[in-house]
């Protein structure tokens, strides 16, 4: 114990007896209602005596697995604050029991002491804390958290996105995959590499393209100090296809693709990653079909005539039927021949 009364990383935690107490009565730290009495430091369900009630051990170090590898990664937890003692505040995380000392917590003044430091301790129960985890032993089954070390880390956030300008290239690592885009770490701060910056071709789920944790370089190409806020692109690393068109293809050329669309108007066709022409529904086939669907599908490869290219619009007009018509036509050639 420190001379103030709060409990140290290292010392003696706090009186076991007094936390059982706690939990027992519900003075700051009630279960919710049906939900099971827990040891916070044994970290194990009580049984109605108060005992450990015996649980699968599997479970139980699967937590304190998912514990340590939150240590490890460094993340930030936002926990509820279920109790408290004259030396810190107790939290809960996936079924376990973490402990926040005092000297941890960021809006508790040292001046703070007596009553007043645990009536300032009171208050904090039922509200949430951004922590880190800074202590863990799963032998003695117990851990500690940080509230100070968080600011830390948004301190270094902080220089990070200072030093950031647009331009520059970084090495991250995939954080999150959303429906719109990519989070990436850049080593302490995160950007978003919205969905139209993963490829110069169609990409409807990042999922297709990248895996969490996968280590990525990025383009940054917005920095907002304001708000905190980092856009990143990938596709701008890569060259893009459409400057190189009308070098590699041209008008009346034959070619094959695949197609990757089919819609009322027509069917996409993707000549090369990044690159994509569109067939309309006049230049699909000869005669009348009810929908394009039933001249192809997504996945078929086809052989198609270009019509029209323009790489300034990135726009490339598809015909199958001419395409059809001239492969038709060599044939006949080539057997009267």
């Amino acid at each position: 114990m420190g001379q103030t009364g709060e409990w140290i990383p290292g010392d003696t935690p706090p009186d076991e007896g007094y936390w059982r107490a706690l939990l027992r009565d519900g003075e700051n730290g009630s279960a919710a209602p049906g939900a099971a009495q827990v040891d916070p430091w044994c970290n194990e369900p009580l049984g109605a005596a108060g005992r450990a009630a015996p649980v699968e051990v599997v479970v139980v170090e699967d937590l304190w697995r998912d514990a340590r590898e939150a240590m490890e990664k460094g993340e930030m937890l936002e926990l509820p604050v279920i109790g408290c003692n004259r030396g810190g505040v107790l939290v809960g995380w996936n079924g376990l029991r973490g402990f926040v000392p005092a000297s941890h917590l960021v809006d508790l003044s040292p001046s703070l002491v007596g009553g007043a430091r645990y009536d300032r301790l009171r208050r904090l129960v039922g509200t949430r804390l951004r922590l880190k985890i800074i202590e863990l032993d799963s032998e003695q089954r117990r851990f500690v958290l940080s509230e100070r070390a968080t600011c830390l880390d948004e301190s270094h956030r902080r220089e990070l996105l200072n030093k950031l300008c647009p331009g520059d290239i970084c090495q991250g690592r995939v954080t999150n995959l959303c429906s719109f885009g990519v989070f990436v770490d850049l080593g302490g701060l995160e950007g978003l590499v919205h969905i139209s910056e993963l490829s110069w071709g169609r990409v409807d789920r990042p999922g297709d393209v990248l895996e969490l944790g996968q280590s990525v370089e990025v383009y940054v190409l917005d920095v907002d100090r304001g708000r905190g806020r980092v856009g990143l692109s990938i596709r701008r690393l890569q060259l893009d296809p459409w400057q190189l068109a009308e070098e590699r293809y041209q008008v009346d050329q034959v070619i094959e693709g695949v197609v990757t669309h089919v819609v009322d108007f027509g069917v996409f066709v993707r000549v090369e990653e990044g690159l994509e022409g569109l067939i309309h529904v006049s230049e699909l086939a000869e005669g009348n079909f009810l929908h394009p669907r039933n001249v192809v599908q997504e996945g078929d490869v086809v052989t198609a005539r270009i019509l029209s290219l323009d790489s300034q619009q990135r726009r490339m007009g598809l015909s199958l039927r001419r395409a059809k018509e001239s492969v038709s036509s060599d044939t006949w050639v080539a057997g009267e021949n």
